[in-house]
């Protein structure tokens, strides 16, 4: 892998495990800071640092809970409906 100064947002969408469209919304929100060049933007790799820190849930984190809730709902389903009406 080259060792480039600045990545794109397709790249970052693929490190984050998101759509390039969360990362543009992270941008325009300012969550992740990036630079506009022409009609695209590109992110300083020093910065992908603090970008991670927010921590994105990757695909497996995804699945980890995912698998959880499934696990928690079928064996607590019940009790749960309880709290619920409560």
């Amino acid at each position: 892998m080259e060792n480039k100064e600045f990545i794109s947002t397709i790249e970052l969408a693929k490190i984050l495990g998101v759509s390039r469209v969360t990362v543009f919304n992270k941008i325009k929100k300012g969550e992740i800071k990036a630079v506009k060049v022409g009609r695209n933007f590109i992110i300083n790799r020093k910065d992908l640092d603090n970008i991670l820190d927010t921590h994105v849930l990757n695909t497996d984190e995804k699945e980890q809970i995912k698998k959880a809730v499934k696990k928690v709902v079928s064996e607590y389903g019940e009790t749960l409906k309880l709290l619920g009406d409560k």
